[in-house]
């Protein structure tokens, strides 16, 4: 492992995903630690993805179109099913003071859906990974799964501590229903919007 492919998993892991903001909207919604059961969810989440990278099935994802589309569309409906969550005032995803956490292992269900459900992910690792390998075929196996727990451990810490930022800004919020409205209707734009950029994506 290098300083190279730190800062490179770094850079992808901040960058604000579909996982960072539903760990977020928990980390409003729910507190700090339902966020921490979000960023958990969304890291467990990558490891199918992984593994696939690993045994080649994201070669065969990247050429299979039909494959490729199937878990897209799929990926697609789950966002919009989250935005419509956003939205409804009595729903997972609403940002509403007085509320009761939701069990943590829907919350980690959820956030595990988000990643699982999302093809390009594949394919990320089976071009990520390869260019910091040693090259020793021997060695590639456990290589590419230090790699992939390193980056997974970036992931996971990165996403608490944008949930323990939304769980320090919550009471303030909370204190107004006009923010709470459009934290909610924000919530759900981002959410189908992000939806409808998958939707446009091709395996190639």
């Amino acid at each position: 492992m290098t300083l190279q492919f730190l800062i490179t998993a770094l850079v992808v892991v901040v960058a604000p995903g579909t996982g960072v903001i539903y760990t977020l909207a928990i980390g409003l919604g729910q507190g700090r630690r339902a966020a921490t059961w979000a960023a958990l969810g969304c890291t467990l989440g990558i490891v199918p993805h992984l593994l696939a990278a690993m045994l080649e099935l994201a070669a065969l994802l990247h050429t299979s179109a039909l494959l490729f589309q199937a878990v897209k569309f799929a990926g697609v409906a789950y966002l919009l099913w989250l935005a419509w969550q956003a939205l409804k005032s009595d729903d997972a995803l609403a940002v509403r003071p007085n509320r009761r956490s939701d069990p943590a292992p829907r919350i980690a269900r959820r956030g595990a859906l988000i990643n699982i459900l999302n093809p390009k992910l594949s394919i990320f690792f089976l071009a990520l990974l390869p260019p910091f390998l040693s090259g020793d075929a021997s060695t590639a196996t456990i290589e590419m799964l230090n790699l992939g727990a390193v980056f997974m451990g970036l992931t996971f810490v990165v996403f608490v501590l944008y949930g323990n930022f939304a769980s320090a800004a919550r009471n303030r919020l909370l204190a107004s229903e006009r923010a709470m409205r459009w934290l909610n209707r924000g919530f759900a734009a981002v959410f189908a919007t992000l939806g409808a950029r998958l939707a446009m994506e091709k395996a190639a």
